[in-house]
């Protein structure tokens, strides 16, 4: 184990490290460029598109409505990222971190956007007559790289398992035991019969607990940030200028700066937390996306655009604020992740904070390992076919298991989370390479698409 960790640690390096950051960053300023600012021309539409078409039947091909693929994307995407992730980023790189996770959230909304409207573009039907599409297939018939295509896609089912499922799990029962002192055996169990059976009825069962799940437990969670912020109100424009400031400047500058802050930290930590938390470039949420039924891939690609704004814009951006106004992050410099913003929320709410913070973490872990599922099926029957779901769904359940037990199990929880965690992010990390070469590959395509869909938007054609 000590071996594979040393070679993971090397991997995480070139996967996470500058390079990879600002091919991320970079691609999603050129997609910005080459398709006039869709993030700021579609801004308004995207509402509209969001929250206009609820309920609504909409015409053309697919399984699911567009809603219930943004929520199931969203159940995927709001998870731990967004309270142990931006603690985590702000611990290691001070307030210029969440500047810095906001700037490649604003060019990461293009990114996912383009992502989202390719997978509807080559989407296709299995051979038992589900929709399935994502980078994957991107590749394969867009771009004809099938080597490609089945690197990206064994990279997500391996990924799958550890980020969207034993991570999550563990998660979701280190919620359940802050906020009620219950065993994280008995979490995963509970967890793992939840989760199979939702996942017995497929992708139609997941987008309909998830359609209900995700905007509760947003909500939920929103208004407890917002609770906190409230009464830290005075704080927050010196944190909103010491987040733009220490972006640029020495954080070591800062009152009650903690030891190890740089500039470079903050960059490199405020982007890397951000993409795990919004999930841009990574090429995961496409995989539901492209089952949306919906007329032109373009519209469709209006909800990848607001599933970043409010994963990162909105809800990484509270927990931020709430950590900073609270003077928790230079107050208690030996607290990170979760239990930084678990003391943000305690110094407003006291007890009440806790269990907030602790249903929150979770919910938004719990309904991570449902979207994520889908996400592992669809890689598992690219390269296996449709006959391994019944296997996937069982082993699904074992790692659920595993995940929020397994450091009981074996008696170093420390160890096996940090392990696994650390797997998990580099695996995650590589499907962003497969990705942005597919995104790369067809920004022609991507631009006739954008194009095709203004015009009949100004035809009247479209709505």
């Amino acid at each position: 184990m000590e071996a594979v960790m040393k070679l993971n640690g090397v991997l995480n390096g070139i996967v996470w490290g500058p390079w990879m950051l600002a091919l991320l960053v970079g691609t999603g300023i050129y997609l910005t460029l080459i398709l006039g600012f869709p993030q700021v021309r579609y801004f308004v539409l995207m509402f509209r598109e969001v929250f206009g078409n609820i309920g609504k039947k909409k015409e053309g091909e697919g399984a699911i409505s567009s809603f219930a693929a943004l929520s199931t994307a969203l159940a995927s995407t709001v998870g731990t990222g967004n309270i142990a992730g931006v603690a985590t980023a702000l611990h290691l790189g001070g307030p210029g971190a969440l500047f810095w996770m906001l700037i490649s959230a604003v060019f990461g909304m293009t990114t996912k956007m383009c992502e989202v409207t390719l997978a509807v573009r080559f989407r296709e039907k299995d051979s038992i007559g589900n929709w399935r599409g994502g980078t994957m297939y991107i590749l394969d018939k867009g771009a004809g790289q099938k080597w490609l295509a089945w690197l990206f896609a064994l990279f997500a089912f391996l990924a799958s398992f550890g980020i969207g499922c034993a991570v999550q799990a563990n998660s979701t029962a280190e919620g359940f035991f802050l906020g009620f002192g219950i065993p994280h055996m008995w979490s995963g169990i509970v967890v793992a019969i939840l989760t199979a059976l939702v996942i017995v009825g497929g992708l139609k069962r997941i987008s309909d607990v998830t359609t209900y799940l995700v905007p509760f437990m947003a909500i939920f969670y929103i208004i407890g940030s917002v609770i906190v912020i409230a009464v830290h109100a005075s704080a927050v424009p010196a944190a909103i200028s010491s987040a733009i400031k220490y972006a640029f400047s020495d954080p070591m500058a800062m009152p009650g700066a903690v030891a190890g802050w740089t500039v470079k930290l903050a960059l490199t930590k405020g982007i890397a937390r951000g993409v795990f938390s919004n999930e841009a470039g990574l090429g995961s949420a496409p995989m539901v996306h492209a089952t949306a039924i919906v007329d032109h891939p373009v519209r469709q690609g209006m909800y990848g655009l607001f599933e970043v704004f409010t994963d990162t814009i909105i809800i990484c951006s509270l927990t931020a604020l709430t950590i900073i106004t609270s003077g928790v992050l230079t107050g208690q410099p030996e607290l990170s992740g979760a239990q930084l913003t678990l003391s943000a929320f305690r110094s407003v709410l006291g007890g009440t904070g806790t269990v907030i913070l602790s249903i929150g973490l979770a919910l938004f872990a719990f309904s991570t390992i449902l979207g994520w599922y889908w996400y592992s099926e669809t890689a598992g029957a690219y390269i296996f076919g449709p006959k391994v779901i019944p296997i996937l769904k069982g082993l699904w359940i074992v790692f659920i298991f595993l995940g929020a037990a397994g450091g009981t199990l074996l008696g170093d929880a420390s160890s096996f989370l940090t392990n696994l965690w650390d797997l998990s992010d580099t695996l995650n990390g590589l499907m962003a390479a497969p990705n942005l070469v597919a995104l790369l590959l067809l920004s022609n395509e991507l631009r006739r698409l954008v194009k095709d869909f203004d015009a009949k938007r100004k035809s009247g054609e479209l709505q």
